[in-house]
């Protein structure tokens, strides 16, 4: 099994692999600045050849780097839309430096425009920024549906993807709770949600997964991560997807040799449950 959780890049990649591995992960997830601007460090300054000599010695053989939530590619105004464009072209050249293939992309948000304006903007901006000789994977990441924002389906991810000339370097990020809160009925049908995705989009296309709870009754369309399990006493709420169904998706055919990625909440800003439940996940209850 390949799992992990989202890590800090404060530290450099020296700084999150040691994180990671500090959960008992094989994996792990950054971001290669803040996610909420644009303000990047320098290469130079984020340790990366530490990081990837400390992953060799300790068996963390790959991660995956998720893109800044400022990206809006299905925005009708066209300074966002070209600001979209130029972030993510320079998100992938880091994702590449800091030597992963995978960066997970949040769609967009059509905002006064309709969805279908929303998937042809978004298709345009992926076709701006590929290019044949990047070793790059952009995962469209399954969205719970709140406001505008596209990928709420899997026909919406899929129409996408048709519309990408390079769309061999697409792929798609099953997000649990998202797919729960757009009405999904993955507790009680995760089979048939699974066959869904792989008559509409292909499960060749499904690359890596977010393992996260939800505060929220299925389609509830809000996008509210709770930890695994967690029951009414949990300071952060209960999950209303359940450890067994996320236990049963971790475990599933289709998640074999994906990397799974833990974005649940910490409990305060000191203490986290990714050690415990990354343990639960790959053990099961009784770890």
């Amino acid at each position: 099994m390949i799992i992990g959780s989202h890590v800090s890049i404060s530290g450099g990649l020296i700084g999150a692999a040691k994180e990671a591995h500090s959960y008992g992960a094989n994996t792990f997830m950054v971001y290669t600045g803040a996610p909420q601007n644009s303000v990047r460090k320098p290469l130079d300054k984020l340790k990366i050849d530490e990081g990837r000599s400390f992953m060799d010695e300790n068996g963390i053989k790959s991660f995956v780097v998720h893109a800044p939530y400022i990206i809006n590619l299905a925005s009708y105004k066209d300074d966002t839309f070209n600001a979209a464009v130029e972030i993510l072209e320079n998100e992938i050249y880091r994702t590449i430096a800091f030597g992963s293939n995978i960066l997970i992309l949040h769609p967009g948000s059509f905002t006064d425009k309709d969805a279908h304006y929303g998937i042809d903007r978004i298709a345009s901006g992926l076709n701006k920024v590929l290019k044949d000789d990047m070793d790059i994977t952009i995962c469209l990441e399954t969205m719970a549906g709140k406001g505008s924002e596209i990928g709420r389906s899997f026909e919406e991810l899929k129409a996408i993807t048709d519309k990408v000339n390079l769309n061999n370097k697409i792929g798609i990020c099953f997000d649990t709770c998202h797919v729960h809160d757009s009405g999904y009925d993955i507790v009680n049908d995760l089979d048939g949600v699974i066959a869904d995705f792989d008559r509409i989009i292909g499960l060749d296309r499904l690359k890596v997964f977010h393992l996260n709870g939800s505060l929220n009754p299925r389609g509830a369309r809000k996008d509210r991560h709770a930890n695994i399990g967690a029951e009414d006493d949990n300071p952060k709420g209960k999950d209303h997807i359940g450890f067994e169904c996320i236990y049963k998706i971790a475990h599933h055919p289709a998640s074999k040799n994906k990397p799974l990625i833990l974005e649940t909440p910490w409990l305060d800003n000191k203490t986290n449950l990714y050690k415990q439940e990354i343990a639960l996940i790959k053990n099961g209850k009784e770890g």
